[in-house]
């Protein structure tokens, strides 16, 4: 098949536009990348980002929109500014991967998702652990019953950041809930669906006087059963401990760590228990390696070429972030 000719829209602070970038290099035969662009400011903001463009084009956002022969993008700039340009790009006709989990407005990313419901393109977000066979192949095995009637579901994703980077977690609505969490609130309505209620519980630790909500916490409640996810960038080794349990009547399944590795080659470990013995340890499963933006990006082509349907429709995407948005005490409309 041909390539699918992309280019890419920002770079971002601390997200994933230069994994991204590079995942995009790996694959000719799947993406000929046009070039990049470069908006508000980042190349003097981020400097030591720009290695990843070298040997490509930068172009104006004009070119890139109004070129017909780039048939989609990626949207990597920083998380506030993500809906605008998903939105410039859905205008301008163009299948979309947009990092996660959206700008902070409800009202445009309502917007977001009708256009590109109308120009029937693809729209694709960038929450790595969707397609980490691993987590897949739970999920799977949840939705086929095999672990009984579900009961809960603990997600946390940890880590430990220096002073600034905490600081700069202001920027976005409830600091870690937002930039890290969302990817745990995706798990959880995947394995469960929508909760009756969410309720936030983020914090401002304060340590070394920073101010930004730095704790991010949140407890769904189902029919059966509470769940939570859990996400600060105050945990030493918090990266190690990231972690899904899934309790279900016949079986509880352990992933931790949910990543080990670098990011061209990472693994993870299952943990499955069946036995009621309290001293049951389970069956260990170590997953094979796999790159942790692959999957994610040669599935967007996929898409793109039509060759398989997202199964993250704009209903789900719009769901997630409705909920998201609660986890981080914004409550908008049902």
């Amino acid at each position: 098949m041909k390539p699918i000719r992309i280019a890419q829209i920002g770079v971002n602070t601390h997200s994933h536009g230069p994994q991204i970038f590079n995942t995009l290099k790996k694959y000719p035969d799947c993406f000929e990348i046009a070039g990049y662009v470069l908006p508000d400011g980042e190349r003097e903001r981020l400097p030591e980002k720009m290695k990843h463009f070298d040997g490509y084009p930068e172009l104006t956002l004009e070119e890139v929109l109004k070129d017909p022969s780039i048939e989609a993008v990626t949207v990597e700039t920083d998380e506030i500014y993500l809906t605008k340009y998903a939105q410039m790009a859905a205008e301008a006709g163009k299948h979309i991967h947009m990092e996660k989990p959206g700008g902070a407005d409800l009202a445009e990313f309502e917007k977001l998702i009708e256009t590109v419901r109308k120009i029937g393109k693809v729209f694709h977000t960038g929450y790595m652990y969707r397609y980490n066979p691993t987590i897949q192949n739970l999920i799977q095995r949840v939705r086929a019953g095999e672990l009984g009637e579900i009961i809960s579901v603990e997600a946390q994703m940890s880590c430990y950041h220096l002073l600034w980077v905490r600081n700069w977690l202001k920027e976005l609505p409830a600091g870690m809930m937002f930039f890290l969490g969302c990817h745990l609130v995706d798990l959880i309505l995947q394995i469960q669906g929508m909760p009756e209620r969410v309720i936030p519980l983020n914090r401002t630790t304060g340590y070394e006087g920073v101010e930004s909500t730095d704790f991010g916490m949140a407890v769904f409640e189902y029919e059966n059963g509470v769940s939570f996810a859990k996400t600060t960038d105050i945990e030493r080794g918090g990266f190690m401990r990231r972690q899904l349990v899934v309790t279900g009547t016949k079986e509880t399944v352990e992933i931790r760590p949910l990543e080990v590795g670098p990011e061209a080659g990472q693994h993870c470990e299952m943990r499955r228990v069946t036995d009621t013995a309290w001293s049951a340890d389970g069956e260990f499963i170590p997953s094979e390696t796999q790159g942790r933006y692959d999957g994610m990006m040669l599935a967007f082509a996929d898409y793109v070429r039509g060759v398989k349907e997202n199964p993250y429709t704009l209903d789900y995407e719009l769901g997630l972030y409705k909920t998201i948005l609660k986890t981080c005490g914004i409550e908008g409309r049902n």
